[in-house]
């Protein structure tokens, strides 16, 4: 009888070290594949402020160029002469008009920035969390072999706890629960 008892707590300590291995695999698996997603966004994101820093140069050529045409401008005035002036003010406008455009495309590319730093900014959350959860179910398992080669039904017990805690990380990996 007491035989009986002993194989039946090792058949559920087999049957629950496979489940704690199927979900630290799991674990894994979907860790790696938000920790993929974060590097790649971040990338994506450092990507968009390098063009975002590029608009930023040329609109501020523009404006060095809009200032100097309009100090040219002033002191074409002020010697009388209005010969160049509405070509002045053509050029002016022209660059008014693109340092205009180029605020326009720098907020764009600043969202798309930002965005894709949240992307990488939860992605980050779940792969810490599923990581996390790998090294409770790995813990769990690790007791759960012991436990089966000492034959020792404690140390399984505190395995299963162990492992609990793992698969409440697993699935706050998924849902972000806390």
């Amino acid at each position: 009888m007491a035989e009986e008892t002993k194989e039946r707590w090792l058949s559920y300590l087999a049957l629950t070290t496979v489940v704690l291995a199927v979900c630290a695999t799991l674990s894994t698996f979907k860790g790696a594949g938000y920790s993929t997603r974060s590097v790649l966004s971040q990338t994506q994101a450092a990507n968009q402020w390098a063009y975002y820093q590029s608009k930023s140069i040329k609109g501020y050529l523009y404006e060095i160029q809009k200032e100097s045409l309009e100090l040219e401008s002033k002191k074409d005035r002020a010697k009388g002469s209005k010969i160049l002036s509405g070509e002045y003010e053509n050029k002016i406008e022209l660059y008014s008009q693109k340092i205009k455009r180029y605020d326009e495309e720098k907020a764009v590319i600043s969202n798309d920035a930002k965005k894709l730093e949240s992307i990488r900014d939860e992605a980050l959350k779940h792969s810490q969390i599923f990581g996390l959860a790998v090294i409770f179910l790995q813990i769990a398992i690790l007791l759960s072999a012991i436990a089966a080669l000492l034959k020792k039904k404690y140390v399984w017990v505190l395995g299963l706890g162990t492992g609990f805690v793992g698969l409440v990380y697993f699935a706050n990996g998924f849902l972000l629960i806390f």
